[in-house]
């Protein structure tokens, strides 16, 4: 299949139009006119990956690998270390990521991993309501993402409502209406302003929390004539 076929695809599924504006979704290596043999889903890339992988395939990726402008391409430095070998095996490389966390990422973990029942889902924040013990919410939470630990900011014996974003949202927590917030990569300053302002929040992790996107793209593309392969990218971290 040709690559623009491929990305035709996507902007259907879920609009480019929808990413963020400091965003870098889409096309991000390659060209519409490639032909391609295969496609792989994964949140992140990493060598072993591209190594592993046949020539002439297109990787579909949540994280943009080019994000920010680079200024220059030296082989020994990330992302240029990755876009080199990639471009010698005539890799191409499409990145979904604020579109998708919109139309489908978000509501998926907070529904189908979370077991939430959703009252809202409105950008990048799901939201139910009912009534949950907080100790053993948190307890469901941690089991369902596979967390060894969670840092929390601030503590109430009851929930009523929760709200959710995959990821790094912590920036958001203006715009949050619940008594706990769950999101990922939650900073200092971060947690000092939830605690001024009475909001609960627990981090999920931001791998741990988007690690699901190859398995529900991988369901919008199964009928493609070509293979889809579902990969898991490495976490970055661990712990001891």
């Amino acid at each position: 299949m040709r690559v623009g076929e491929i990305y035709d695809i996507l902007d259907q599924l879920s609009p480019f139009d929808l990413q963020e504006k400091w965003d870098n979704s889409g096309l991000l290596l390659g060209s519409r006119e490639m032909c391609v043999d295969r496609v792989i889903l994964s949140v992140d890339i990493d060598t072993k990956m591209i190594e592993e992988a046949e020539e002439n395939t297109l990787f579909v990726l949540h994280h943009p690998l080019i994000f920010s402008g680079l200024k220059r391409l030296v082989w020994s430095e990330y992302p240029a270390n990755l876009l080199q070998k990639m471009i010698q095996k005539n890799h191409a490389m499409i990145a979904m990521h604020t579109n998708f966390d919109q139309t489908h990422l978000n509501r998926y973990v907070f529904e189908k991993v979370l077991g939430f029942e959703a009252t809202t889902c409105q950008g990048f924040v799901c939201t139910a309501e009912g009534e949950w013990e907080t100790d053993a919410l948190l307890e469901h939470v941690k089991t369902r993402l596979g967390l060894e630990t969670m840092r929390i900011v601030g503590k109430k014996e009851r929930i009523h409502s929760v709200a959710m974003t995959t990821g790094a949202g912590a920036s958001l927590m203006d715009s949050i209406d619940a008594d706990l917030f769950l999101t990922g990569d939650i900073k200092f300053h971060d947690a000092m302003k939830a605690h001024a302002k009475g909001l609960m929040m627990a981090d999920i992790g931001h791998f741990e929390s988007e690690r699901f996107f190859a398995e529900v793209l991988g369901e919008d593309l199964k009928n493609l004539p070509i293979p889809v392969i579902i990969a898991q990218s490495i976490n970055p971290y661990s712990y001891i």
